[in-house]
This record gives structure tokens, sequence and C-alpha cells, in this order.
């Protein structure tokens, strides 16, 4: 999150194409339809092979997915396809800012469709822990290397200081998902079935939005690099 730079906000208005469709995709379709494939495949199509008592938390796990779009991946994404870096700048600072306030919202209207109750103080203490405090702490890390380095050269330093963290930032990454299969791997392993079954609405969904989003941006004849 280092790489956020929301002085880059004020550059919004340029080629908003790409903008709206980012926005419009991430937080006016996405979310819903995450919710729908969940109801429609653990309410109905595998109702017979799940427990009911279980498939509103299933439910609840794809909401939550679906509400929080990943832009830590989208700079590498951007690399990987020769995309523009300034406007994936753009592209990630204000989905950042409009997850501080929209992703708790979002889940609470959600989550109305199962069983499963979440505070609003829990919805909201996680975007204080997930968001607020990386995004604030990258925010004044970046701004103290750029006061340091005076301008252009402060520029120069955020890129030092981001090639010197970014194999800890991979290890951590790498850390993370072993934890996670880690913390899981019995579940795995005894509920393989279980396992295919939510697949199927996660790959519904990352084929269909990226099908969204990509006829959005030929139609709308949005350059590559966006």
């Amino acid at each position: 999150l280092l790489a956020v730079d929301f002085g880059s906000l004020k550059n919004v208005h340029r080629r908003p194409k790409g903008l709206v469709i980012t926005v419009v995709v991430n937080w006016l379709i996405k979310p819903f339809t995450m919710a729908a494939l969940g109801v429609l495949f653990f309410e109905h199509l595998f109702a017979g092979l799940i427990d009911p008592a279980d498939a509103g938390q299933y439910i609840a796990g794809l909401i939550l997915l679906g509400a929080a779009p990943c832009t830590a991946m989208v700079f590498v994404w951007s690399q990987l396809t020769r995309g523009d870096a300034n406007y994936t700048l753009v592209q990630v600072s204000l989905n950042d800012i409009i997850m501080v306030f929209a992703f708790a919202p979002i889940v609470a209207l959600l989550l109305g469709v199962t069983d499963l109750q979440v505070p609003w103080e829990t919805l909201l203490l996680s975007v204080v822990l997930y968001v607020v405090i990386p995004l604030t702490a990258g925010a004044m890390t970046r701004a103290a290397l750029v006061r340091h380095g005076n301008g252009a050269g402060g520029e120069a330093a955020v890129g030092r200081f981001t090639a010197g963290v970014k194999p800890f930032s991979i290890l951590g990454l790498l850390a993370t998902v072993a934890l996670l299969f880690g913390f899981q791997g019995q579940v795995i392993v005894e509920r393989p079935l279980l396992i295919a079954l939510i697949a199927v609405p996660l790959l519904i969904q990352s084929y269909g939005i990226f099908a969204i989003a990509y006829a959005a941006a030929w139609a709308w004849r949005v350059p590559h690099n966006v």
C-alpha cells in the first residue's frame, strides 16, 4: 500500500472511462452477483449436498470475499500486462477510498440474506484494522520519504524503499497463504467435495466479472494500458 498516492486522485477526471468501469464493476456489480451466486448454489442447486446449517456460513463467506476488491495485486497485474502505472495508481487509490466507506454498509446489507448476524462493530473494526490502518501507515511512510527526498528525489526514495521491502512483502503473502491452508488442511483433505462445491460459484464469479469488465472496456474503446 506504500505505492498508493492519494494525491493522484486530483487526476481522476482524466480518462474517466477506466475509472467508471472499475467502480461500477467492483462496487455496483461484483458484491451483488457474488451474493446471488451464493444463494443460488448453496440454497438451491447444492442444497442436497450441504448441511442447511452450514449453507448460510458459506454464503456469508462468499459475500465477504466478493465485497472486497484485492487492490494490492492490481499493481502486479498492471505491470505484467504493461499497463499505465500512473493510471493504475489512480484506480487503486480511488478504490481504496471507496472501500473505507462502502465495504461495511454493503456487507451488512448483503448478509441480510443469511441467518448469520455480524455486528456493525465487527464490520467497522475489520475495516479499520485491515484497510484504514494499513492505508494510513502507507500514506505516512510515503509522505515521509517524499518529504525527505525533496520532490522528484522523494519519488525515487519511495521506489528504492519499495524495492527493498518487496521481498519481505512477497514472503509475507506466501506465509499468509501457507498458514491459511495449514489451518484448514484437515478440512481440505477430509472434505474435498465441499471445497469443489465452494469453488464453483467462485470460478463463475471470477470469469463472469472479468468478462463484464472486458466487454465494457472493449465496447467503450478503453486503451489496453488502462
